[in-house]
């Protein structure tokens, strides 16, 4: 289970990547700091079910915090 976050880290690292080229880097900076959170987990050597915690975890404040964020303060607009 731990290659599974190993793997997760690197293709948030390459989105972090693509972000920084397609020049944003607030949206870069929240893929790195998502590499380094699943890379750090990843070496933590945990065991498959608290593997699956954090990654339900990580789910839930994802789906809440975008949640929020598309319900609040997302300005639709065109152009």
């Amino acid at each position: 289970m731990d290659k599974v976050f190993k793997t997760l880290g690197f293709w948030t690292a390459m989105f972090a990547i693509l972000f920084y080229v397609g020049d944003m880097t607030m949206m870069s900076l929240f893929f790195i700091a998502q590499t380094g959170f699943f890379v750090l987990v990843g070496y933590m050597k945990l065991t498959e079910r608290m593997y699956m915690y954090v990654f339900a975890a990580y789910l839930v404040l994802f789906f809440v915090g975008f949640t929020y964020y598309s319900t609040f303060l997302l300005e639709p607009s065109f152009g």
